[in-house]
């Protein structure tokens, strides 16, 4: 594609539109005119002619995989070969995603002389996690006189994995490790007995009679008592609800604030680095309608990177969730007694009772923890206590109904074995942390 530049704009307005009005002005100056016109149209031309084939061996190549986190500048890497090895002048546009911002529209590039490879960084910030895909490249070069502007699209193949920021929610974390947990100087001590078998050993007086070993008391002739310790590896499992009510902003009102379900997703991501932190085995499950992803717990870098590859990518959908083929699911795969963590909601009665329903399926064998996002205005009757007119009685009432379905909700759990927990936006991470730290401490699990 070739288009006229900035440059042959101004000649023309510079040289053409007087010479083809002077004429009129000065009769005898008719030959140097037509002259004058022909001789810039022929160095016009000439420049055409002369400037074909200036993007001729040059190659523009993207990564294959740029990872970038959510709001944090990120680097998109651009590799020139200049087949010529020659200096030149380029220009470099790529149409970036929606999602993305960049203070640079376009970029001109110096390529070196005796150079065939050049590298180039394109700065760039992401505004939403997913995954994006990079198709095209726009080049363009001058012609040699700079009258015309040579233009051309290269296919190019690149994705971007844009992942969840989670700076705020580690720093929140880093008060909650300094005097609590496993961790550091401050460590509580641990509540209950363990329950890992460890050895066997000669009967105590004071042992408890249900931890004898009969088997091995009867083939030895005296009594024989089980030691148990502390469990050190369990497996943890964050369970994500993503159907139509994780679509929801967090914060009522301000549609520009982050989904409930964008603070699930990072809720779960830190809780799998504490859980890791914790020498646990972390997995992960996602549903809708049905069963998105599973993800079997176990450690380690890499399986922390196949957790935060399944969840990148995770959208909500305009779905109710499934908790028959969840908890049938969960109840088939998982054999071995595992804390399973949901965030979910179960705002409406349809859903909840679908949930209370099925919670038996899994409560018996494995410990659940039910998180819910704290519906915005469920509270007490007058707790807030600005009340001024009839329409602010109105919602206390409202809010008052919610709450006292909340209520029912968690006393109906908690009678199957499941513990219920209203979580605020601002401090998600930190009550799932501290849930799965108080387990680990008292040993419940």
């Amino acid at each position: 594609m070739i288009a006229p530049s900035s440059k042959l704009l101004t000649r023309v307005a510079v040289v053409l539109l007087p010479f083809s009005l002077l004429p009129a002005i000065a009769p005898a100056s008719l030959t140097l005119s037509i002259a004058a016109i022909v001789l810039f149209a022929s160095l016009a031309l000439l420049d055409v002619f002369f400037g074909l084939g200036r993007l001729s061996g040059i190659q523009i190549r993207l990564a294959e995989t740029t990872r970038m986190t959510r709001d944090k500048e990120g680097i998109l890497e651009v590799h020139i070969q200049n087949q010529g090895k020659k200096t030149l002048q380029l220009r470099i546009g790529i149409p970036l995603p929606q999602a993305f911002e960049s203070d640079q529209e376009d970029m001109w590039v110096r390529l070196p002389d005796n150079e065939e490879f050049s590298r180039v960084e394109w700065p760039c910030r992401p505004l939403e996690r997913g995954h994006f895909l990079l198709d095209s490249c726009h080049l363009e070069r001058l012609s040699p006189l700079g009258f015309w502007c040579f233009r051309e699209m290269q296919p190019v193949s690149s994705e971007i994995r844009v992942y969840p920021n989670l700076m705020s929610e580690r720093r929140n974390l880093a008060a909650l490790f300094l005097n609590r947990g496993l961790l550091g100087l401050h460590a509580h001590r641990q509540v209950g007995q363990g329950r890992e078998f460890e050895k066997l050993r000669e009967y105590l007086p004071g042992d408890n009679f249900d931890d004898i070993h009969w088997k091995a008391t009867a083939k030895r002739g005296r009594p024989i008592t089980k030691e148990f310790q502390i469990e050190k590896t369990q497996e943890v499992y964050v369970v994500v609800d993503a159907s139509r009510l994780s679509a929801r902003p967090s914060v009522p009102g301000e549609e520009d604030s982050d989904t409930i379900l964008e603070r699930y997703i990072a809720s779960a991501l830190v809780l799998g680095l504490v859980a890791e932190r914790q020498g646990d085995l972390f997995g992960l499950l996602t549903f809708s309608e049905r069963v998105n992803r599973f993800v079997r717990a176990k450690s380690g870098k890499s399986h922390y990177d196949s957790c935060r590859d399944a969840l990148y990518t995770l959208r909500a959908r305009t779905v109710n969730p499934d908790f028959d083929e969840l908890c049938s699911f969960i109840r088939l795969r998982l054999r071995r007694r595992a804390l399973i963590v949901f965030l979910t909601n179960l705002e409406d009665p349809v859903l909840s009772e679908s949930f209370a329903r099925n919670a038996d399926l899994i409560s018996r064998q494995h410990l659940v923890l039910v998180n819910m996002f704290h519906p915005p205005g469920a509270a007490p009757l007058f707790e807030t206590g600005d009340v001024e007119k009839l329409d602010d009685l109105y919602r206390e009432l409202a809010g008052h109904i919610q709450w006292q379905d909340i209520r029912q909700l968690e006393r109906l759990l908690e009678k199957k074995g499941v513990r219920f927990h209203l979580l605020d936006n601002d401090l998600m991470c930190v009550q799932l942390v501290t849930q799965y730290i108080n387990v680990k401490r008292r040993q419940i699990l």
